[in-house]
């Protein structure tokens, strides 16, 4: 078997989803160069992200990889299934997308309002004390991403560039910051910090 063969390269379509579903690795990275800009493609258009794009491409066929089983191929082809995982992964990725914005958009809002209150309550000086050593204690990753975020007023893809991270893990450091910050503040029900 020669190497262009072995990659999948002059592989037919329905040998290589053969491979591919008895659990050939080397298939896995034909499958991926093969249907992968299909699956990229559809990712960056409904996404409008690049980032986001490859982060759910890898999603999709990581997926497809362990659920290989439950592909069967009289019900479709296998493009058609890496599709059907692909809408599910990008809806998985807006909905997260809108939970992230609604959850920045409300710790803005609670920032402004005390911001507002600063100039009223002499208790200011001690909340900012208790915010900087709340912050001290939140992981390196964590604090780096908020700090960026609030005091240099970076976007989400902006820290990404910078710090050289994924997109997505970007907006979990974010989002778990925030939500330790909320706990520890005592801005959040006990069962929400639970979670």
């Amino acid at each position: 078997m020669t190497t262009a063969q072995r990659t999948g390269v002059d592989i037919d379509d329905s040998e290589l989803v053969d491979r591919f579903l008895g659990g050939d690795e080397a298939s896995l990275a034909a499958v991926y160069e093969r249907w992968g800009p299909l699956v990229h493609a559809l990712a960056r258009r409904s996404l409008g992200d690049e980032r986001e794009a490859e982060d759910v491409t890898q999603v999709v066929f990581l997926a497809a990889w362990r659920g290989r089983a439950g592909y069967a191929p009289e019900r479709g082809n296998l493009p058609g299934w890496l599709t059907g995982i692909a809408r599910r992964k990008i809806a998985d990725a807006l909905a997260a997308r809108t939970r992230r914005a609604e959850l920045v958009a409300a710790a803005g809002a609670q920032l402004m309002l005390r911001v507002s209150d600063e100039a009223v309550r002499p208790e200011a000086a001690i909340d900012r004390v208790m915010l900087a050593d709340e912050m001290s204690q939140l992981p390196a990753p964590q604090r780096r991403v908020l700090n960026l975020s609030f005091y240099d007023d970076l976007t989400q893809t902006q820290i990404a560039e910078l710090t050289g991270w994924p997109l997505g893990t970007v907006k979990s450091h974010a989002r778990r910051g925030l939500r330790r910050l909320a706990c520890r503040l005592g801005e959040d029900k006990p069962v929400a910090c639970a979670a």
